[in-house]
């Protein structure tokens, strides 16, 4: 089930730095997303907008439907 989105919701993606690859990306609650620790030291969680987060969820359907 997805979490529930108000205005309390934080979208991110999170990097891998050594590889420059994208570990993947997702929306939670910031109080929760506090109590988070990195994976590892190299890893890095850049927070983005919501717009952001449909245009990149909206690119990635696209991409999925034409594989």
């Amino acid at each position: 089930m997805r979490n529930k989105e108000d205005r309390d919701t934080r979208y991110f993606i999170d990097l891998d730095l050594l590889s420059g690859r994208i570990l993947g990306w997702d929306h939670d609650n910031r109080f929760e997303l506090i109590a988070e620790k990195p994976a590892a030291p190299f890893h890095h969680r850049v927070f983005i907008s919501k717009g952001q987060y449909n245009k990149l969820e909206q690119k990635s359907q696209e991409v999925a439907s034409n594989t």
